[in-house]
């Protein structure tokens, strides 16, 4: 499903200035992955590669059959299409509801209002947040606007689900409820890559890829059980 074949990425012609350095790794479908590491170790460098938000310098990097340094710009919204990305900030939008919010992905690729209202409902659900559809999101906590994030990722059914640091400056109980949210859409065979810094949450992880000065330096298999709370 993902493949990192020998890729770097630099942002400057600085000899220290690799963000990812000579990565390789693959990602089956089906599988549930964490990213661990220090801030600037790489890990949302190699997230935004997966989403082609970023190409690589050198490398190449196959997402579903694409290869994302020969990716043409008009195939980009076609592949983002199969990927569910939630990221650290949700970006939600202040003036619409939390309906109107997870609605959106839905209504921009044309769907009809009430097919999306439908399936935006469904996906509220699964994330235990359909009691509260006509809340803004200012009206809600951390973790519930990162669970209305993680509906409006799902919300057209990806492939694959990309999660940049979700349960960052959120309580246990709130991280907790989006690992849970997280881990029941891998039990259903999505293809889930979440990066974290919480060693918690890494304690019982079923794989875990680190990072450190954009080197992979470690891809363990310990302890698998899946890592939900």
């Amino acid at each position: 499903m993902i493949e990192f074949q020998s890729v770097s990425k630099k942002y400057s012609d600085a000899a220290d200035a690799f963000a990812l350095s000579g990565v390789s790794l693959d990602i089956a479908k089906g599988e549930l992955v964490y990213l661990a590491g220090p801030s600037g170790a790489g890990k949302s460098t190699l997230m935004k590669m997966v989403a082609a938000i970023e190409r690589p310098t050198s490398g190449r990097v196959i997402v579903s059959g694409h290869d994302i340094g020969k990716l043409k710009k008009a195939g980009v919204p076609f592949l983002r299409r199969k990927l569910g990305l939630i990221f650290q900030h949700q970006r939600l939008l202040n003036d619409r509801t939390i309906l109107a919010n997870v609605m959106l992905p839905l209504v921009v690729a044309g769907a009809p209002k009430g097919a999306a209202a439908e399936r935006a409902r469904a996906a509220l659900d699964k994330v235990g947040m359909l009691d509260r559809v006509k809340a803004l999101p200012l009206e809600l906590s951390g973790g519930e606007q990162q669970r209305v994030a993680i509906a409006r990722a799902i919300v057209n059914r990806p492939q694959i689900i990309l999660a940049d640091e979700p349960t960052a400056n959120l309580d246990r109980a709130a991280a907790d409820k989006v690992i849970g949210a997280l881990h029941a859409f891998h039990s259903v065979g999505v293809t889930c890559v979440i990066s974290t810094h919480d060693e918690q949450i890494l304690a019982g992880a079923a794989r875990v890829i680190r990072l450190e000065h954009g080197q992979l330096a470690g891809d363990t298999a310990a302890n698998a059980g899946g890592g939900a709370p």
